[in-house]
């Protein structure tokens, strides 16, 4: 996987692949590019590119302080000039659309289109508690199997996911350290959780409406506490050209390899060909 450096110095790890289209991905939180590793039979015909944020995956941990949706978006950026990419569509999986929605408000000549993945301008409180309960811990665990067995037993909203799929996850989301079981991101990422919990969160509908003109496409978890279903029907309202699919048996977020989801995707994808 190659590598490039941030403004800032960091080395952040990204995979290119394909050609066409190109299709940037960005993950959740503390998720990292391979969330993405379902999504190669859809996109075929596009050029995929995936990056590891800062502090998650095989990319440099940082200052804290710069664990921001703001700079990960100037991270994103900087990683289309570096591969010399004028313009880009955006899948973004929770973090990663709030990131795709700032770069809208920012640099909005820079995309061709968005996909938002259990994500909108408003966060329900609830999840982001949710988040802020196991965000950085260390998991007890010492192996992905023990793990697996764990997440389908205590990640609410995931109905009829079998143990095989959940095995697949914690290895997305974990690594093996001297037999034991370790995060694949920065644990102080949980800083900025726990100071968003702080403060009020801010109005973000200006930055959804920043997506204006451009194709998207939203999906979310019938089951998700962090993008409510009422959040989605304004967006709706505001985009009544938004493609939109709800998942069933799903919280957040959505793994992306669900047919909704895959319907969904292919025709976005259609619309930014057209």
């Amino acid at each position: 996987m190659p590598d490039f450096r941030s403004e800032d110095g960091l080395k952040l790890y990204y995979s290119d692949e394909g050609e066409g289209l190109p299709v940037l991905a960005l993950a959740g939180l503390t998720r990292n590019s391979s969330d993405f590793d379902y999504l190669d039979q859809a996109l075929e015909g596009f050029r995929l590119i995936r990056l590891d944020s800062r502090g998650r995956g095989r990319s440099d941990w940082a200052d804290p302080s710069t664990y921001t949706v703001l700079q990960e978006s100037r991270d994103a950026l900087a990683l289309l000039d570096h591969l010399e990419i004028e313009k880009a569509a955006i899948i973004g999986t929770s973090r990663g659309g709030l990131i795709a929605m700032t770069i809208a408000a920012t640099a909005h000549d820079r995309l061709l289109g968005v996909a938002l993945n259990d994500v909108g301008p408003v966060i329900d409180p609830k999840g982001l508690k949710r988040i802020a309960g196991y965000i950085g811990q260390k998991p007890p665990q010492k192996s992905y199997a023990e793990l697996a067995e764990m997440r389908a037993k205590m990640i609410d909203g995931f109905v009829n996911v079998p143990l095989s799929r959940w095995r697949s996850e914690v290895m997305h989301s974990y690594r093996k350290v001297d037999g034991q079981v370790e995060l694949r991101y920065d644990p102080r990422l949980r800083d900025g959780v726990l100071a968003a919990l702080e403060q009020p969160l801010p109005d973000l509908w200006p930055f959804f409406d920043a997506l204006a003109g451009l194709p998207l496409v939203l999906i979310r978890g019938e089951n998700s506490e962090f993008l409510t279903a009422e959040t989605a029907e304004e967006m709706q309202r505001r985009r009544p050209d938004m493609i939109f699919a709800e998942v069933p048996d799903r919280g957040h977020a959505p793994f992306l390899d669900e047919d909704e989801a895959l319907i969904a995707i292919s025709g976005w994808l259609e619309m930014m060909q057209e």
